[in-house]
């Protein structure tokens, strides 16, 4: 053999082994991880490019080669949608399993805390309610609400700050049934009670005009609604209870709620005593003329609405019935009034 030939075969042969050699790395560089472990957690922060993904990837022992992960996101167009969060995945998956996995953002669950606030709740059983479901003390929750610290909501809703409201944020804790995050702090389980009650309040076409129709504040609008919400079962009633307690006001006349006085009480009562009418706060509509210095329950969105648009009538007394109905009897006077008491206590 000449030896021009015999280098050219040489150098053939070379290259040959070099670039079995170089297909080989490749090919061996894509296998998953081996022997396959068991699943790493890990975390895509926001702002993340494909390429630093894939050095995590290898930093956490999930694929062998960050380069040619990066080499097949290329090829196979693939990388500009990964999704931020934390996941888990296998020293093991394949490249096309990691990529499905980013893009669809199939992040590890958080565990959550499920828990339901039902209409009318006050903000002492909130705090109750709170604390059985976070195994945190009830104050934690209770001072929170008191103060409204640290939460923007507060003053985006322009919560009046005054020392004779009992709870701060009293009437304006949503009624929902909510999951959050189980390490969510007292604050952001406030602030996502917050900001539901906003997102319902704006789910009513146009309430700040009819607000400002009415010539009241959201805090006094909610006082009264308030009021609906403790005094009324019956859905159909709630406007027409709202439109007593605003016939009542516009006379003048001191509204005698029971359910203002029920606030004060540690325990609430089957029948109040006349004692019970008797005490001493500017939250007892017996003793005091005009609404309670605020709410007295945190009302749902129907009370809510009653309160904005009241339904209009000539009654100044409502009594409830005893027949089992929770429905009520309306007078115009206090002579019907009267009746009508009697009128409930006949048909228990």
């Amino acid at each position: 053999m000449k030896p021009f030939v015999r280098t050219v075969l040489i150098v053939v042969l070379v290259l040959a082994l070099a670039a079995g050699g170089g297909a080989w790395y490749v090919w061996n560089g894509m296998q998953p991880v081996k022997p396959a472990g068991a699943p790493v957690e890990f975390t895509v922060e926001k702002g993340m490019g494909s390429a630093e993904i894939a050095d995590l990837l290898e930093e956490h022992g999930i694929i062998r080669n960050a380069l040619l992960f990066k080499g097949y996101l290329r090829w196979v167009n693939e990388g500009s949608a990964f999704m931020a969060g934390t996941y888990t995945a296998s020293p093991g998956d394949t490249y096309d399993t990691l990529i499905a996995r980013l893009n669809a953002g199939d992040v590890v669950k958080e565990e959550t805390v499920v828990f339901t606030i039902p209409e009318g709740f006050t903000a002492q059983q909130v705090a109750d309610k709170l604390a059985e479901a976070w195994g945190q003390p009830a104050d934690t929750f209770l001072k929170l609400i008191d103060t409204g610290t640290g939460l923007e909501a507060v003053q985006t809703l322009d919560v009046p700050e005054n020392a004779d409201v009992r709870h701060r944020l009293e009437g304006y804790l949503f009624p929902e049934t909510y999951e959050l995050a189980k390490d969510s702090t007292p604050q952001e389980i406030i602030a996502a009670m917050l900001e539901q009650f906003t997102k319902k309040l704006d789910s009513i076409e146009g309430w700040q005009e009819k607000l400002e129709k009415r010539g009241l504040t959201l805090h006094e609008l909610l006082t009264v609604a308030s009021l609906v919400e403790r005094e009324v079962v019956v859905d159909e009633e709630r406007p027409l209870v709202a439109g007593v307690i605003y016939n009542r006001l516009d006379k003048g006349q001191n509204l005698e709620i029971d359910a203002t006085v029920q606030y004060l009480l540690d325990k609430q009562k089957e029948r109040l005593l006349y004692k019970d009418l008797e005490a001493e706060s500017p939250y007892n509509t017996y003793k005091n003329p005009g609404l309670p210095p605020g709410p007295i329950a945190n009302p749902g969105l129907a009370s809510i609405q009653a309160a904005l648009e009241p339904e209009a009538s000539d009654y100044y007394f409502y009594v409830t019935k005893k027949d089992g109905t929770q429905g009520h009897l309306f007078g115009k006077t206090y002579e019907e009034h009267l009746a009508n008491i009697k009128k409930s206590e006949q048909n228990p």
